[in-house]
C-alpha cells in the first residue's frame, strides 16, 4: 500500500485503506478553475485518465455522482436516459459540498458524507489506471478503475461528450 506520511488522511484515503485498496498518492499544485488540464499537466499523465467526480441531481433533487474523463463533458440528456430520469443537472457548489462533504475541486467519490449512487462512464473501466480526487484540492490518487463497481456500486453509463 502507498505510504503517504507527508499527506494527511482524508475521508477518501481512509475509505480506500479500510477497503484494502492499493493506491498511489499524487499531490500537485492546485490552481483555481484549472480543472483536470492542470492536474494532468502537473502529474505528467493523459487528461483522459484524470477522472472528474461530478455531483449532480435528478429532477427530484436526488443527488448522484458521475465519474467522467477529464477531457470529456457529461451529456445530461444521455445520462438522464441511461438512469431512467426525466432530467439531470449539476448541483450548485454549496449543495454538492453538503451532499459529498468535500469542497468543490476536491470532491472524491470515496468516503462521501452520504452514500450516493455512482455512475461511471463505461470507457473509464477499460483504462489501465486512473487518477481521481483523493479528497482535497491538489491531491489525486491513482487506482485500478476495475475496482469502481465493487467498491462504489458504480454503474456503467455512456454519456460522454468530447470535451
Amino acid at each position: 500500500m502507498a505510504k503517504t506520511e507527508h499527506i494527511s488522511e482524508t475521508p477518501a484515503t481512509q475509505f480506500l485503506r479500510k477497503h484494502h485498496v492499493a493506491f498511489s498518492a499524487h499531490p500537485y499544485a492546485y490552481e483555481e478553475k484549472g480543472g483536470t488540464a492542470v492536474s494532468a499537466r502537473e502529474l505528467g499523465v493523459d487528461e483522459h485518465a484524470v477522472i472528474k467526480t461530478l455531483v449532480m441531481q435528478d429532477e427530484a433533487a436526488r443527488p448522484l455522482i458521475v465519474l467522467m474523463h477529464g477531457d470529456c463533458k457529461v451529456s445530461t440528456k444521455n445520462l438522464a436516459r441511461a438512469i431512467a430520469c426525466k432530467s439531470v443537472e449539476p448541483c450548485k457548489p454549496e449543495v454538492a459540498q453538503r451532499h459529498s462533504g468535500y469542497q468543490v475541486g476536491g470532491t472524491s467519490p470515496f468516503g462521501t458524507r452520504k452514500a450516493l449512487p455512482v455512475y461511471v462512464e463505461a470507457s473509464i473501466l477499460a483504462l489501465p489506471r486512473i487518477y481521481i480526487n483523493g479528497g482535497r484540492r491538489g491531491y489525486l490518487v491513482g487506482i485500478d478503475p476495475a475496482l469502481l463497481p465493487a467498491l462504489l456500486g458504480a454503474k456503467a453509463v455512456n454519456c460522454a461528450l468530447e470535451g
